[in-house]
């Protein structure tokens, strides 16, 4: 897709689902470059909460709460009229985290979906969980899909890390171990690994609230990458291209932290940036993009981020404006 096209799924809650997502893509174009979008229209409607949404080799494929669908499509066209072909069912059963995550390939032969878990730490029992809290690889032309990471309890947003072509996440932790616990994390998405939950976090660090415990399981956990903060509720990922925004900016990762719900004291709401060297985190975070907090109350909350390599331009989704 052009970089002028810019698609998101606006959160409206007005959907027609049961869970509060939306029903429709929304494309909005800026045709001469200026910052200001000529034209916002429904690009497709009638969706079933869209949400992870990737562009490859004429397709626009869209992660919707209960599949993975896609519609040919070509940049230029301001309309899709033609029907959903499924590519294949995702996990919707209760559905307590709904969003689902999606990227491609660095060469586009698979698709990667992320599937929060139905739970803060399990407590409906783990029959529930089944095919919960996991990243799928899912082959674009056969549709065949594995299971390449378990224990990941809410991958919001996945993306490709540029130079080695590796895939990372944005996760969510659990909740009500306190205000300084348990860190969301920003995480290369190792196949076969599997990252704790419910069993502990962090790694190996048990929750005693989890029953029955599984040590053998807890034994298996690997730690993350790099620890984002507690609660912040990281639900944007992006990496700097070509060069990203020069100098201290050139190589990293963009995060939107959406903020939290259950802190005195607030936490996230901004988007930061991950200096990264040799395809790896490489320093603490930086604040990229502020204010949406002010005296304790919202004025924004990030969601979606995405830098336009070519026009050296990030995008930033925020659902408390639905801009």
């Amino acid at each position: 897709m052009r970089p002028k096209d810019v698609i998101a799924g606006v959160i409206k809650k007005q959907g027609n689902t049961k869970i509060k997502g939306g029903n429709r893509i929304t494309l909005v174009r800026d045709a001469n470059n200026d910052g200001t979008p000529e034209l916002r229209t429904v690009l497709v409607n009638n969706l079933d909460a869209p949400y992870g949404l990737a562009y490859v080799d004429g397709y626009l494929y869209v992660a919707e709460q209960g599949a993975l669908v896609r519609f040919a499509f070509q940049p230029g066209q301001t309309g899709i009229a033609t029907p959903a072909e499924r590519v294949t069912e995702l996990p919707s059963r209760i559905n307590h985290h709904w969003t689902k995550s999606l990227t491609a390939s660095a060469d586009g032969s698979k698709l990667y979906v992320g599937t929060g878990s139905n739970s803060n730490i399990g407590e409906r029992g783990m029959a529930v969980e089944e095919e919960r809290a996991t990243v799928w690889e899912i082959d674009r032309a056969t549709g065949a899909r594995r299971t390449i990471a378990t224990g990941i309890r809410n991958p919001t947003a996945l993306a490709i890390e540029p130079t080695t072509h590796l895939l990372w996440s944005v996760v969510n932790e659990r909740d009500e171990l306190g205000p300084q616990l348990v860190p969301d994390y920003l995480t290369q998405v190792r196949d076969g690994a599997f990252y704790g939950w419910p069993y502990s976090y962090w790694g190996q660090n048990r929750d005693p609230r989890v029953m029955p415990q599984n040590p053998e399981m807890v034994a298996k956990a690997i730690r993350p990458d790099y620890a984002l903060g507690s609660h912040v509720a990281a639900l944007g990922l992006d990496f700097a291209r070509n060069g990203g925004f020069g100098g201290s900016f050139a190589n990293g990762a963009f995060i939107g932290m959406h903020g939290s719900w259950n802190r005195q004291d607030p936490s996230g709401y901004k988007v930061v940036w991950v200096p990264f060297n040799a395809g790896r985190p490489a320093g603490q975070p930086v604040d990229f993009a502020t204010g949406f907090l002010k005296d304790g109350k919202a004025r924004g909350r990030p969601v979606g981020v995405a830098f336009d390599g070519a026009r050296r331009v990030l995008f930033v989704a925020d659902d408390l404006s639905n801009t």
